[in-house]
């Protein structure tokens, strides 16, 4: 079933006609749909003050507390989406993978894969190992009502650079080289990714998230020729696997503006846009059938209320013939990101966009 469908059995009917499910369906809404990618996160004090002491990974895992995480900017901001507070690295956690988000570094992998035999890292991922998960989605979608909660997972490319590179990196070039000069093993690695990757989301799904998006944060490191060829079946893998279930599939990722067709082909039903591309150019490049979300640039809110409130028109004035579209950033929320500059921004979008 595909999320234009009437809902299933797993669709929350409580969030069914919400504004922002209706712009991922592509359907009239009362109003232009708001939220933030980090939304829940370091800009808000309360979020501090929550997590003090607290290691990142040990917070993830604490269904009370992601409950209180995930609800901080539904109740500062009024967005018209949860998005549930978690890591990409989880999943992998989960299964016994020997990581750890490091302050101000991010995810370092103790043993990184290298070769063949290092696959045996990487077992199937099943509820008991998420319990938490399911634990604070049920929490949170008792307290959201009628406002939707996004479940997220990391894609297979975007895993399999972190596992390959043992952290982060600026040239991925040990995930490249595994791709250019060992494909298959790449592809196996890519494989059991997708399996992890689309189990994670079915956790959420049934637990009831009412959409979930899958964050390839690095793909935009990619050429389109090796994006399609290397990483696009494992993406494609894991909206398959979850297409049934008729909630929208949300595919994002930075500096992808060369990759945005490709990622739209991938299975996604609401493709992510950063700010480099104008979101009717992105139209045209996704071509029909999709809706879109973005896309100002982060850093705009740093600039005053004109200035953001100007750029915004921009982002809205290129998204009117949209078929379907989610205001987002293009990115995450800036750390040092002033909160009541993001309220301010839900309001005016609101406000300029009711119908």
């Amino acid at each position: 079933m595909s999320a234009n469908a009437s809902p299933s059995g797993h669709q929350p009917t409580a969030t069914y006609n919400s504004a922002f499910l209706k712009a991922c369906r592509r359907e009239p809404v009362p109003h232009t749909p708001v939220w933030f990618m980090r939304q829940a996160g370091r800009s808000l004090p309360e979020y501090l003050k929550a997590r003090e002491g607290i290691p990142m990974l040990e917070s993830c895992m604490r269904p009370e507390l992601v409950t209180e995480i995930t609800l901080q900017p539904v109740r500062r901001h009024r967005v018209d989406a949860a998005i549930y507070f978690s890591d990409i690295v989880v999943p992998l956690k989960a299964i016994g993978i020997d990581l750890d988000i490091k302050p101000g570094v991010g995810p370092v992998v103790e043993k990184p894969i290298r070769s063949r035999a290092d696959l045996a890292q990487l077992r199937d991922l099943t509820p008991e190992d998420v319990s938490y998960v399911t634990e604070a989605i049920g929490l949170l979608t008792a307290e959201l009502g009628e406002t939707p909660l996004i479940g997220f997972a990391g894609a297979p490319f975007t895993l399999a650079s972190y596992l390959v590179e043992g952290g982060p990196s600026r040239t991925y070039e040990n995930a490249k080289a595994m791709m250019y000069g060992d494909p298959e093993l790449w592809a196996d690695l890519l494989d059991r990714l997708a399996d992890i990757t689309s189990a994670f989301l079915r956790v959420q799904i049934e637990a009831g998230a009412s959409a979930v998006q899958l964050f390839d944060s690095w793909a935009g490191a990619l050429a389109p020729a090796d994006y399609r060829r290397s990483v696009l079946p494992a993406s494609a893998k894991v909206f398959r696997a979850v297409e049934s279930y008729g909630v929208p599939r949300i595919h994002f990722g930075v500096g992808t503006g060369e990759l945005l067709g490709l990622m739209g082909e991938a299975g996604a039903d609401v493709v992510g846009v950063d700010w480099r591309v104008p979101l009717d150019e992105a139209a045209r490049r996704v071509g029909p059938g999709k809706a879109l979300q973005g896309n100002l640039d982060p850093t705009v809110l740093f600039a005053g209320t004109k200035a953001v409130e100007a750029k915004t028109r921009e982002v809205l004035d290129t998204a009117a013939g949209l078929e379907g579209h989610v205001f987002n950033l293009g990115h995450g929320v800036m750390p040092s990101t002033d909160p009541d500059a993001l309220t301010r921004l839900v309001e005016y979008v609101h406000t300029r966009t009711a119908r």
